[in-house]
Parts: structure tokens; sequence; C-alpha cells
């Protein structure tokens, strides 16, 4: 080997050193050093199975998940405007004529988006003055391998539009996770006593999201 060769594991968080005989080890420590910030980033980027939301056609009878819940998608044609909302079971989509595939997704995620972005303050507000941290923005995206991410620097969180389907104590595990990042940055042990303190059962709700319990 003839060069310093640096790797991180984000899942065991562990971070592998390999060098020539010939470094010594004031050198090693003053490489590590180094790259301190590099390895930091590494080690708090979140590591989940992939989110991405299974392919749908959006058809009348199809099945919609909303807060943990399946509906029954109806799809209405004689309508005065294009909109979403829940009747009972179903999950009606209704518009004045029948709309291509593109149109009936981007009707039903604009849905989803809405609900988010009214629930998501809700929770921020409930978790500021519990967790003494301040959250200067929230946004919500389509995201494929992340529930969420937070900016530590800007203090702002993202949300995964697929938390639309899940039920609220799953956002609001989330949102509570991507907050705690504004107190530890990594996912280390200071990280895990803050999530049992703030929610004893997240481990639970983070198997639950993740598709490792029912």
């Amino acid at each position: 080997m003839k060069t310093i060769r640096l790797k991180v594991n984000v899942v065991t968080q562990k971070i592998r050193v390999s060098c020539p005989y010939r470094v010594s080890e004031y050198d090693l420590i003053e490489f590590i050093s180094s790259k301190k910030n590099w390895i930091e980033k590494q080690l708090s980027r979140e590591v989940a199975p992939a989110v991405i939301p299974e392919k749908k056609r959006y058809e009348d009878g199809e099945k919609i998940f909303f807060q943990g819940k399946e509906f029954e998608l109806r799809i209405n044609t004689e309508a005065s405007k294009t909109s979403v909302f829940i009747q009972n079971e179903y999950l009606i989509l209704s518009s004045k004529k029948k709309l291509k595939r593109e149109k009936r997704e981007k009707a039903i995620l604009d849905f989803y988006r809405s609900h988010l972005k009214e629930e998501i303050p809700k929770l921020i507000a409930k978790w500021e003055p519990i967790m003494n941290v301040s959250v200067a923005e929230f946004g919500v995206k389509r995201m494929k391998t992340r529930w969420g991410t937070c900016n530590i620097g800007a203090r702002r969180i993202w949300l995964n539009l697929s938390l639309a389907e899940k039920s609220p104590d799953l956002l609001e595990y989330v949102v509570v996770h991507e907050m705690v990042h504004l107190l530890e940055r990594l996912h280390n042990n200071r990280f895990k006593a803050f999530m049992t303190q703030f929610l004893p059962n997240w481990k639970e709700l983070e198997d639950q999201l993740n598709g490792k319990i029912d």
C-alpha cells in the first residue's frame, strides 16, 4: 500500500484506516485529524431502507394509503373543479373530466403535501419547547432513500412526502428524529439517549417505519 486509506462504515459507525508501514503514529493521527469534518459528515448520514414509493396507476378502485389507513380510490368526473378528499372508506378524486395518470398522481400528491404542511408545524411547535431547540424552516419533498433530513446550520428540516401515507405517530417520530439532530449531529449514543428521553418507544417506531414489524 502506497497511500493512507480511510473508510467510514455508516451502518456500524466505525472508521477503518489502512496505511504503509513507514507511516508514523504521529502522521497517522495528524491525517485522521485533518479529515475530522469529512468523517463527521459521513457518520451523520442517515441509513434506511429504500423508501421509493410503489408505482401506482391511480385508477378507480385502487388501494391508496393515507395516515396509515387503506382507502379505495374513487374517481368522479362530474365535479366543477379538481379536488381530493376522504369520505368514509374512500379517497375521492373529483375533476371536470377524466384526467391522465400524471395529473391524477399530481392531485393526490398535492393532497398529501397539503396535509403534511398542516400537520408538521403543529408537531414542531409541540416539540420545540420540550427539546429547547428552534426550527427555522421546514419543507416537504419526495425522497428515494430517506424519511427526513436536517440542515443543522440553517436549522431546516425536510420530510418525505410519503410520510402522508404513514400513521401520525410515525410522522411524529421522523419530526422528532430530525429535530434531535439540532442537539446531536451524529447517530451516536448521545443521539439515542435523546431519542429515548423524548420518545421512549422510538426504536419500535423506527422498525415499524422501515418495515421490520407490522
